[in-house]
């Protein structure tokens, strides 16, 4: 169902480049569908989901046992009626003062009052977004937590096809075309809310929103949810950040940005987000498994095999191979095929080829971090699955300053001789989602050793020997082996395309047909190219079993 959301959101992408292009409109658009979207990841699928469902994995282990299912209704209901109060109180205020909050996220355009003006106008429409679709992700983490995760990977599907209805048949209709794509999102976020209501309803946990800050489980979410905003979404913040500098570099260089960003977001979205996601669950039943040993005073079959702290390690051990066994392909793939792939899905009527020219290079520095971003998403959810938010927020302030800094460095060095200031932004940002991920994993890795050598003996008395110990790491002696044969694949796959790549000529002069067809062969050559050598090199399907933590 993600693969499905992501799919459709790059036809969405294609479509509103044919449309609207790189130009100002398209600039203004980004801009105020940015700050809903922004803040989304903060409360719908970043910290408030990392906070509310490992609270809500222990009101259910709780209550459940007990047969006490209206506290986990009680709790469901207050939970609803705070985030969605404040989200109505703040949307409230965002829509009356639509102007400052443009000049916040936009400083840029101020010398440009049309384009200026455009974006505070379109903001007010689009702010509503940020209300429902946080909702909706309340919604979907309530799902995910019962392990229904088809439903909430499929909503998103319902905001590409609004996008998408509305730029082709509403915006001929409009005098100021790109409207239509602001009141898409708004119709958008109250089809994919309604969407999910029925499926609550079948769980008996449909909401009924009640104003109560007092509630332990609310305080709680609370406590959790404020610190984890920096930990949990610092890649989002650094993305927002380089749209506040880019707003003041040439006009379009917001546009390049997210064309190319967005393709970054592909494989990130599909497989990155999908993997945390599944094991976020998992790993907070981990949490309060380990919790319960502790409290028994370690008493029962601790073994190297079923321990909590063991599970948990192979757990994000697993998901880390996952990831690098899509990432690394994918980054070489984006790299070298930057231009054929912009080309292919971009470059029609509105988008000029020298729109793609531009954004090829920031697609390349973001592809440079695909490994990166992807791993924080998954390291991020072993803190905040064990209800730990101050280690992320420490790194997460680290890794922003370190971003701003080399904005600075990369802007001014690559715009002043090379006029390619937007590139620098886009290296900046996936050199410090690199430091951020090393952070997050030595962290871990700590924890997990210090875990492993201080568990607790077992009834018969015996103890864990030095291999067992040595699980402690979150990265295994299989991930190291399985990282070699994928680097030998993946230098395979790019000499190959290399050598497969016709004269850069060809883009521009191509039609869409000719171009869908070459770009589809170098795609369909390079992926088996390297499947086969990690089959030939002993790599498995077998070996990505998910671990059960039941």
């Amino acid at each position: 169902m993600t693969m499905l959301s992501r799919v459709m959101g790059l036809i969405r992408d294609i479509v509103i480049a044919r449309f609207f292009g790189a130009g100002g409109n398209a600039d203004a658009f980004f801009i105020a569908f940015k700050v809903p979207q922004f803040l989304r990841r903060l409360f719908a699928e970043g910290a408030f989901s990392q906070a509310f469902v490992p609270v809500l994995s222990e009101y259910r282990r709780q209550y459940e046992n007990e047969g006490n299912l209206a506290a986990i209704q009680v709790l469901v209901n207050a939970v609803c009626g705070v985030l969605g109060g404040s989200l109505l109180l703040l949307t409230g205020l965002v829509v009356m003062a639509a102007p400052m909050v443009a000049m916040l996220f936009a400083p840029g355009f101020i010398d440009q009052p049309e384009k200026f003006a455009l974006t505070a106008g379109l903001l007010r429409i689009t702010f509503p977004y940020l209300l429902l679709i946080s909702l909706t992700g309340f919604a979907g983490a309530i799902l995910n937590s019962y392990d229904r995760f088809v439903v909430p990977a499929f909503t998103p599907v319902l905001l590409n096809l609004s996008l998408i209805g509305f730029a082709v048949f509403v915006s001929p209709l409009l005098a100021q075309p790109v409207y239509a794509l602001a009141w898409a999102v708004l119709f958008a976020g109250c089809a994919q809310l309604l969407f999910q209501l029925p499926f609550l309803a079948r769980l008996e946990l449909l909401p009924q929103p009640i104003w109560d800050t007092q509630h332990p489980g609310v305080r709680k979410i609370m406590a959790l949810m404020l610190p984890a905003i920096f930990g949990v979404s610092v890649s989002q913040i650094n993305l927002l950040l380089d749209t506040v500098l880019a707003s003041f570099l040439p006009t379009g260089s917001v546009s390049w940005l997210y064309y190319s960003d967005r393709l970054a977001e592909l494989p990130l979205g599909v497989f990155g987000i999908a993997i945390a996601t599944v094991i976020l669950p998992s790993l907070s039943r981990l949490g309060l498994k380990r919790d319960e040993v502790d409290d028994a005073g370690g008493e029962g079959s601790v073994t190297a095999n079923k321990s909590p702290e063991i599970k948990f390690q192979q757990t994000l051990d697993w998901a880390l191979r996952c990831i690098v066994v899509i990432a690394l392909p994918a980054s070489a793939a984006l790299i070298i095929l930057a231009s054929p792939i912009l080309y292919t899905l971009f470059q029609y009527q509105a988008m000029t080829p020298e729109d793609v020219h531009m954004a090829s290079y920031s697609l390349r520095a973001y592809a440079l971090g695909l490994l990166a971003f992807m791993a924080i998403k998954v390291l991020a959810t072993g803190y905040y699955s064990q209800q730990d938010t101050k280690t992320p927020v420490k790194i997460g302030i680290i890794t922003m300053g370190l971003n701003m800094v080399l904005n600075l460095i990369f802007v001014g060095f690559l715009h002043f001789y090379f006029k390619l200031g937007h590139v620098g932004l886009a290296l900046a940002t996936s050199v410090s989602a690199f430091v951020n991920a090393g952070m997050l994993l030595r962290g871990l890795s700590a924890v997990q050793v210090k875990s492993a050598s201080e568990m607790q003996v077992s009834e018969q008395g015996s103890t864990l020997d030095r291999d067992e110990v040595k699980n402690g790491p979150i990265l295994s002696s299989q991930f190291w082996r399985l990282l070699q044969k994928v680097i030998v694949a993946v230098c395979a796959m790019l000499v190959l395309l290399q050598f497969l790549l016709p004269d850069p000529l060809f883009w521009p002069d191509a039609n869409s047909w000719q171009r869908i067809v070459k770009v589809t062969w170098l795609c369909f050559a390079g992926l088996v190219t390297y499947l086969s050598l990690l089959f030939a090199l002993g790599v498995r399907f077998k070996q990505f079993r998910a671990v059960s933590v039941d």
